[in-house]
């Protein structure tokens, strides 16, 4: 078979299965072959990857059986790769949540099966996946569902083992292993593999909850009495025990204080082989290094363990040797006692076979299990047809009444001696009087013939007139009693087989005998009436139906959920006592009738007072008797939910029964729903589903209930309740589906952030193709949206004053939606565009929406916390559906300034979890719509300010700066990605934001600093060639310096004095050499910049050592470059050569002798020195008279003048006047 199934092609083998009939023996038969022969090949995982999507939405087949089975064979147990694995698993997830609520038991379980190992896989891949949240949010919901299992009543055994083997694999995977990741074995994932800053997989929460299932699997380990679990708990154990060491001791402590106490009442064989898991167990652990230390408490554990079973031996074995006595005095005192020794003799030489109830008559029926015994009277009693089983008790009667008649005359004995032949013939002999015996023929004929043949033909024999051959005796018992009425009477039997006559009951007989005789319908007959009962009796009579319906209920429950969860959907025993309870208290009795029951003879008056009196009086018990109930309810609510659902749906039926034969009834079933609500919520469980299941199947849901609800998903012991039952009314109730997902929507706007963030992850599991609510949430995502653009535009006054403030935006105002929205057009009685009467910004009154958690009227300028009361919703449906983002972007350019403001800053973690290769985002960054820009260049921000942009990125700037006149902001993030050319170009518009304020000054220094290449520290020294990566695509700071002075015009003199000085503040880039680079780059322009001097002044005032350089060589290209041809420029240099004076008077002796003097005329201070360098320079008298005669020679002056010589610290500033034409 093996070497067939290798040879078997799978894609053909595959085709001719789904070829075949559905479900018949031939497809069948094909897919073995095809399983067999996909175990191996390499071929499987493409397969499965084809084949799952044929899963959902299936119903039961054998191709859905056997593709999940493959699947679940890929997964967990065959040969493929991790990686190959992990890739079929996060493919099928979504399906199998899916399957976890298939109607199939078997479905379900081998689906809870996989997933142990499809959580370790998956949390094994989102550890390295930081931005695919959705996987882990799905595996999320798919844990909660599958715990759920573990504790929930009636669930299938089978599902229930495999929801505990996958509790113990998260308790594996939420707990840490190894933290050296070069011990770290793969296949054991763990939360040590998991990053500290991992954006949605929260490792303190995860090792939170991993403790606490450990603390239930324990806890589980002393309440359950289910063996199979608890052989499931400790089989897991040991694999805990071996991967995570630091559990062994806790492992250990709680299985050496663990006894069967729960098991109380099971067999000793499920004892003895749970105390034999208990027991490998413990001596595993103790021979492993991690028990070593922990030997003596293990040795002293099963010493106990030891005593503890030789005990229950004992015990054991003394009740099988009680059963066998009883059962062997039981036998003893049912075989017949002869009245001579010698008749018995003849019967053992030809001993008859034993009749086929004497094994059963014998039998210990009390030792069988009580359900046992019911199944089997039931199983027998339907095995006869409804005319067969009558015949059966007519013929059981007639014979009564035959055996009746037989002991009544004197001389004649019931029962033959055992040495009698068969009774036709020792009815010939016999001396007593022949009527004494009815004959054959009578009471015989009426035996159905599903009697035993033997009968059947004793009936048709005529007696023969004496015997010829000895026959064997037959015992006149099998003549009398049917095998049936051996099953089912074994006392009679034994009574009878005793050899004693039968009592029998005169009147009975009597009675049967008339019942026979008339055999006719019983058209006329009528039930005495019941004895009315008091109060007292009334009450304890329903006490003692509820005990005996709740301990038969106990018996009942376990043995059929299991029968009812393979057979589908039936009635149980259980649910017909509590059908039959509750309505013992709802239909108890009828208050219009029993009212009615007054005399007649009186008067009207006192009739309708005693009406009255009486119907009180009813009410009264009635309520008793639903307080009774509703005690007993609570109790144990999660218990007996089922019970409760039965008692409401009662209710709810009576109240409309009653309702329509009298309007003045009292309703029931909102009083008592109430009362049940308010007697859960002081004992409310966060975790237990119940509750919500119980308001899920009721038939009506009041008002207050919803009310409550809301509350209950607002407080924190209770939100869980609160949530899953709203949840549950939007996708299984219809009728309720409106109100309810209303409450949802809009506890999404809760200021609460833990409730508001519940409530989104509630309604976002519909979107997108959860029908309709993923509509009806779109809608109210987008209504939030437009209540923060509906607001009126400013006025002109209003915009003139804010302009007057700079745009510091410290004005303040109040929306008032509904009074300033302009009315709506159909509201007028006009026709057209509705939007025609209205302004930019606005929006009709009724197009606002409102919910009781978010203000009136949206104060501004806008709080942080209410903007995200209206945008969370939509920020987290925007990473399922991406077009959420458009409408984000359409709505922004009519909202408020500081709405904006608030909205970029909100924005950014949505943004950076779609991440820069985000298709949707690039297409709105390309085509986002007029007022959006700044919501486009915080987008833009975001993708660059932890990383260098995409090609991609920059490619699309560059287009978008190419065709829209954007804010050159937008060039920042990419400036440093551009070539040389690029950044020259584009730089002036960068600069020209410097505003004096901070925030520009930043931004225009980062630039800088990501455009400039670092000069060498040998730079204007030595001939250097250092490498460095985009050299020739950067900026050297003289390029830098020199392109700010050209640009000055495009950029404008404010901005480039403040760009200029930002490159003086960096010290590290323009040293001294660099400075003196730039200004012979620009001394030598045929043109020079207006702020050049100005540079050249804060050069020597920052770099004392460029004073030289200035003085030598600059001054006197100046001079030949008739620099005062320029006066913006000639005053600066005037200021100059104050500066640095006396270095500067060489080269002011080059001036003409009209611009000497204008310049010691506007600088009198300089004369005083001038003079002196000229009287020690001078060789020539007559140049020196005419420098004299410039200077002057008054001593007083000359004094005076020295004194005011000292230098100015820091230059004056100089006109930014455009300059003049300058000479040639």
């Amino acid at each position: 078979m093996a070497a067939n199934a290798a040879a078997v092609d799978p894609l053909t083998q595959l085709s001719l299965a789904l070829a075949a009939p559905a479900d018949s023996k031939e497809q069948a038969d094909l897919l073995t072959t095809l399983r067999e022969s996909l175990e191996n090949h390499p071929s499987l995982s493409i397969l499965c990857s084809t084949l799952i999507k044929t899963l959902s939405g299936a119903g039961d087949s054998l191709l859905k059986r056997w593709v999940l089975d493959l699947l679940h064979f890929a997964i967990c147990r065959s040969g493929l790769s991790i990686d190959a694995r992990t890739q079929l698993a996060e493919q099928s997830l979504e399906i199998l949540v899916g399957l976890l609520n298939d109607s199939n038991v078997n479905t379900v379980k081998v689906t809870v099966q996989c997933f142990p190992t499809v959580y370790a896989l998956m949390f094994r891949s989102l550890c390295a996946n930081r931005n695919n949240r959705r996987p882990w949010d799905i595996l999320n919901q798919a844990k909660t569902r599958i715990l759920e299992l573990v504790w929930a009543p009636h669930v299938n055994n089978g599902v229930r083992l495999a929801a505990v083997k996958f509790m113990q694999r998260v308790i594996l995977v939420q707990t840490r292993g190894v933290s050296d990741p070069r011990l770290q074995d793969k296949d054991d994932p763990n939360l040590s593999m998991c990053p500290t800053d991992h954006p949605f997989i929260s490792i303190q929460a995860l090792e939170t909850e991993g403790s606490k299932l450990l603390e239930g699997v324990v806890r589980l380990l002393y309440s359950s009495n289910n063996p199979d679990v608890l052989s499931a708990v400790m089989n897991s154990w040991a694999n805990l025990t071996k991967k995570r060491p630091n559990l062994v001791e806790l492992v250990i402590s709680s299985i050496i204080h663990w006894t069967p106490v729960q098991l109380k009442g099971q067999p000793y064989s499920v004892v003895r082989s749970v105390e034999k898991s208990v027991k490998i167990l413990l001596t595993h652990v103790s021979r492993t290094p991690q028990g070593a230390p922990l030997v003596g408490l293990v040795q002293a554990a099963l010493h106990a363990q030891s005593n503890r079973m030789e005990q229950a031996a004992a015990e054991e074995k003394a009740r099988k040797a009680a059963a066998a006595e009883a059962s062997r005095k039981r036998a003893a005192a049912a075989t017949p006692v002869a009245e001579a020794p010698d008749s018995k003799r003849p019967k053992l030489e030809h001993a008859p076979t034993p009749p086929a109830g004497g094994a059963a008559a014998g039998f210990d029926f009390s030792s069988l299990p009580a359900t046992l015994v019911t199944d089997l009277i039931v199983a027998n009693l339907q095995a006869f047809t409804e005319n067969a089983l009558i015949g059966l008790v007519q013929a059981h009667r007639h014979k009564k009444a035959a055996g009746a008649v037989v002991a009544t005359p004197p001389g004649v004995t019931a029962t033959p001696p055992p040495s009698a032949p068969a009774g036709p013939a020792r009815a010939s002999s016999t001396t007593a009087p022949v009527t004494a015996t009815p004959p054959p023929t009578g009471p015989r004929a009426s035996i159905p013939p599903s009697e035993p043949r033997a009968d059947r033909r004793r009936k048709s024999v005529t007696p023969p007139p004496a015997p010829t051959v000895k026959e064997e005796p037959v015992d006149p018992l099998k003549m009398d009693i049917d095998d049936e009425e051996m099953e089912y009477e074994p006392d009679k039997l034994n009574l009878e087989m005793s050899g004693e006559p039968e009592p029998v009951d005169e009147a009975e007989a009597a009675l049967d005998h008339d019942m026979d005789a008339a055999e006719l319908p019983l058209t006329d007959f009528k039930l005495p009436p019941a004895r009315e009962l008091d109060v007292d009796e009334r009450d304890e009579l329903l006490r003692k139906t509820i005990t005996r319906i709740r301990e038969g209920a106990k018996e009942l429950v376990p043995h059929e959920f299991a029968s009812d969860m393979a057979d589908g959907h039936r009635t149980t025993s259980a649910d017909m006592w509590m059908l039959l309870l509750v309505r013992m208290v709802t239909r108890l009795s009828d208050p219009a009738a029993d009212a009615g029951d007054a005399p007649e003879e009186q008067d009207g008056a006192k009739a309708e007072e005693g009406a009255l009196v009486r119907r009180s009086e009813i009410y009264e018990r009635q309520d008793r008797l639903r307080h009774a109930l509703c005690d007993y309810i609570m109790a144990d609510f999660s218990g007996r939910a089922r019970l409760a659902t039965t008692w409401m749906n009662e209710e709810w039926y009576n109240d409309r029964v009653r309702w329509q034969q009298d309007r003045d009834w009292q309703p029931n079933y909102e009083t008592w729903l109430n009362q049940v609500v308010a007697a859960y919520q002081t004992h409310a469980d966060n975790k237990d589903r119940t509750f919500s299941r119980f308001l899920l199947d009721l038939p009506h849901v009041p008002q207050d209930i919803l009310t409550m609800l809301r509350e209950s998903c607002v407080e924190p012991d209770r939100r869980q309740m609160g949530f899953a039952a709203l949840r549950e009314f939007v996708a299984q109730r219809p009728s309720l589906r409106p109100e309810a997902m209303n409450m949802l929507l809009e506890l999404t706007t809760h200021p609460d952030k833990i409730t508001r963030g519940a409530a989104i992850n509630t309604v976002k599991r519909w979107t997108p193709d959860g029908q309709p609510m993923a509509d009806m949430i779109r809608e109210f995502a987008l209504q939030l949206l437009r209540r923060l653009q509906s607001r009126p535009k400013k006025s002109k006054e209003d915009n003139a004053e804010a302009n007057g403030k700079d745009g510091t935006g410290e004005e303040s105002s109040v929306v008032d939606h509904e009074q300033k929205s302009p009315p709506s057009p159909k509201a007028n009685g006009a026709g057209g565009d509705p939007d025609d009467n209205m302004e930019d910004g606005q929006l009709p009154a009724e197009d606002i929406i409102q919910t009781s958690y978010l203000p009136e009227q949206l104060e501004l300028p806008a709080v942080d916390s209410q903007i995200l009361q209206h945008l969370e919703l939509l920020f987290a449906l925007s990473t399922r559906l991406p077009e959420f983002l458009d409408e984000i972007f359409a709505a922004y350019g009519g909202m408020d300034i500081s709405v904006q403001e608030t909205i970029q800053q909100l924005i950014t973690p949505l943004i950076r979890a779609l991440g820069p290769s985000h298709g949707k985002l690039l297409t709105l960054l390309r085509t986002f719509p007029p007022g959006a820009d700044s919501l486009a260049l915080r987008v833009l921000t975001i993708f660059t300010e932890h990383g260098r942009p995409s090609a991609q990125l920059v490619a699309l700037v560059k287009s978008l700066v190419n065709e829209r006149d954007l804010d050159a902001r937008f060039l920042i993030p990419i400036i440093a990605e551009m070539d040389k050319a690029d950044i020259v170009r584009h730089l002036p518009q960068i600069v020209s934001i410097l505003n004096s304020t901070q925030e520009p000054k930043n931004l225009v220094r980062s630039v800088f600093s990501s455009i400039v290449t670092v000069p060498p520290e040998t730079f204007g020294k030595v001939t250097s060639n250092l490498p460095r990566v985009r050299q020739s695509e950067l900026l050297t700071p003289p390029e830098l310096m020199v392109l700010l002075h050209q640009s000055e015009k495009e950029i404008g003199l404010k901005s480039a004095i403040e760009a200029i000085g930002i490159c003086f503040s960096m010290t590290e880039i323009f040293r001294s050499e660099i400075l003196a680079v730039v200004m012979q780059q620009l001394v030598d322009e045929p043109n020079l910049p207006t702020l050049f001097l100005r540079t050249v002044i804060q050069a020597v005032t920052t770099y004392r050592q460029l004073v030289g350089f200035v003085s030598t060589t600059l001054l006197s290209r100046l001079i030949t470059k008739k620099i005062w041809t320029n006066p913006p420029l000639w005053e600066g240099f005037i200021r100059l050569a104050r500066l640095i004076a006396p270095a500067s008077f060489g080269a002011l002796l080059q001036l003409p002798k009209d611009q000497l003097r204008e310049l010691v005329d506007k600088q009198p201070s300089l004369k005083a020195g001038l003079r002196e360098h000229v009287m020690k320079k001078g060789a020539n008298k007559a140049r020196v008279a005419g420098y004299l005669d410039i200077f002057g020679e008054d001593d007083a002056s000359a004094n005076a003048s020295k004194e005011q010589t000292p230098a100015p610290a820091t230059p004056e500033p100089l006109p930014v006047n455009p300059p003049g034409p300058q000479a040639s």
